[in-house]
C-alpha cells in the first residue's frame, strides 16, 4: 500500500542559531515529521544559485524529504535566530529566493497527487509565491487536507491574506498569542478560546481547529463535535525550533493513517515534546518515541 502524499509549500531557508546554522522553515519542517510518522513528505520551495542553497539541498536529501526546489538568482534565505529561554525569536529578511516561487506543470502535478498540503502565511508574503501557491492550493484534489499553520512572523501577513487562505483551509492552527491578535482582527472580542476557535470552524467550513498554548496546553476540535485537549509534557528544552511544526506534521500524518483524534493528538504532543528537548527542527527520531504525557501522569 503506498504512503499518503504529504505536501509543503512555501519557505525553506536556514535557521541561523546562536550554535549555528541548522535547516528549517515552517512548511518543510512539517513535511518533515509527517514523513517520520508514516507518509511520503513532500517540499516545493526555492533557494538561490549560491552555496547555501547547495547546502540546503543536501541537508533535505540527508533527511529523507523530497524536494522540487527551483533555483533563482535571489539569495538563499537565513534567518536570524535568537533565543530566550530556549524560545526562539525571529528576524526574517526579505527578498530572497523563495520569495520567487514559479509556477509549473511539474508543480502542479505534485499537488494534484497531495492527500495533504501545508501553508502559512510568509510563504505568500510575495505576489509572486502568492500567486503560485494559490493556484496549487486551487489543483488539490478533492477530500486533500489542507493544513493552514498561520505561523505569523513580524509584519509579513495581513488580514486580507488570512480570510483568503482560510477560504482554502480545512484545518487551522494558531497558537494562543496569535488568536489574540486574530479576536481584534475579525471583531470577535471577549470570546473564550473555545467560542473563538468554534466561530473560525464555523465562518469558514473548516474540518479542524487546532490551539496551541506552548508550555501550557494543545486543543483539537473536529468538525463533528469531537474535541481533545491536553496538557503539555514537562521536559528539559533545548530549544523550541520547530516544536509546532512536528506537531503539525504528527497529527496530519496520523489522520491521514486513520488514527482518531486523540489518537493523532497525543502522538503530536509527544513529538513536539520530544522535538524541544533536541536542538534544531529535524531530528532523529528515537527508535521508540517517548509518551512524555504518561511521564507526567506518573
Amino acid at each position: 500500500m503506498s504512503k499518503p502524499i504529504v505536501l509543503s509549500l512555501g519557505e525553506l531557508l536556514w535557521d541561523m542559531l546562536p550554535t549555528g546554522k541548522r535547516a528549517g522553515g515552517a512548511p518543510v519542517n512539517f513535511a518533515y515529521h509527517a514523513m517520520m510518522n508514516g507518509t511520503e513528505g513532500w517540499s516545493i520551495s526555492a533557494v538561490g544559485e549560491d552555496e547555501l542553497g547547495d547546502e540546503l539541498l543536501v541537508e533535505a536529501e540527508k533527511a529523507g524529504i523530497h524536494t522540487i526546489i527551483q533555483r533563482n538568482a535571489w539569495p538563499t534565505s537565513t534567518v536570524e535566530v535568537a533565543l530566550k529561554n530556549g524560545i526562539p525569536e525571529y528576524t526574517i529578511v526579505k527578498g530572497v529566493a523563495w520569495d520567487h516561487l514559479l509556477l509549473t506543470r511539474q508543480l502542479i502535478e505534485v499537488a494534484e497527487q497531495a492527500d495533504a498540503v501545508c501553508f502559512g502565511t510568509l510563504g505568500l508574503r510575495s505576489q509572486e509565491s502568492h500567486d503560485t501557491i494559490v493556484e496549487l492550493l486551487k489543483h488539490t484534489k478533492a477530500g486533500a487536507m489542507k493544513f493552514f499553520d498561520i505561523n505569523l512572523r513580524g509584519d509579513h501577513y495581513s488580514k486580507e491574506l488570512i480570510e483568503e487562505l482560510l477560504g482554502y483551509a480545512t484545518v487551522f492552527k494558531i497558537n494562543d498569542a496569535e488568536l489574540l491578535l486574530l479576536r481584534d482582527m475579525f471583531d470577535i472580542r471577549g470570546t473564550s478560546d473555545d467560542e473563538a476557535c468554534r466561530w473560525f470552524m464555523t465562518e469558514y467550513g473548516l474540518d479542524y481547529v487546532i490551539l496551541t498554548g506552548g508550555s501550557t496546553f494543545s486543543t483539537i476540535i473536529s468538525k463533528n463535535g469531537e474535541s481533545s485537549t491536553l496538557n503539555t509534557p514537562h521536559v528539559e528544552v533545548n530549544d523550541t525550533v520547530g516544536a509546532g511544526d512536528s506537531f503539525s506534521g504528527t497529527f496530519t500524518a496520523k489522520i491521514l493513517l486513520g488514527n482518531t483524534l486523540a489518537e493523532a493528538h497525543r502522538a503530536a504532543v509527544n513529538t513536539a515534546a520530544f522535538v524541544c528537548t533536541q536542538a534544531g527542527a529535524w531530528p532523529k527520531y528515537p527508535e521508540v518515541m517517548p509518551d512524555y504525557l504518561a511521564e507526567d501522569a506518573e
